[in-house]
């Protein structure tokens, strides 16, 4: 006996159906690893790092611009390396902060003023 579909679609839906798009017009369609030949995974991967590069370039540019004021120079220091400015002013890595972002010691320590005056205070404990 043959095999016969388990159902059937009434023709005007099966036409319907043979236009439908899976992935919509307009979105990336992406390969599989295992689809992708070594020389476009090989070149997605050089592009990724070119773009990381490009990323982390302008992120370090952005630290010295000299339109920057000072807090802004110091949050992107703070990006680049994913450190946070120490509060101490006698801290031994302030120097090497005015050196990458092109501020003054004084700078630097009027930037941990402020910081110092908008951080918020721990909640006194009820009694």
């Amino acid at each position: 006996m043959p095999d016969a579909p388990l159902y059937t679609l009434a023709p005007s839906l099966e036409a319907k159906m043979s236009t439908f798009n899976v992935v919509p017009t307009g979105y990336p369609t992406h390969q599989r690893a295992s689809e992708q030949s070594p020389i476009d995974y090989q070149r997605r991967r050089e592009l990724d790092e070119e773009d990381r590069l490009e990323q982390r370039r302008r992120a370090i540019e952005e630290q010295s611009l000299e339109h920057n004021l000072a807090g802004v120079r110091i949050r992107a220091w703070e990006k680049v390396h994913a450190l946070r400015m120490p509060s101490d002013p006698e801290h031994p890595i302030l120097d090497q902060i005015a050196l990458a972002t092109q501020l003054s010691l004084e700078d630097i320590h009027e930037e941990q003023r402020v910081r110092g005056k908008s951080a918020p205070t721990a909640p006194t404990p009820l009694r």
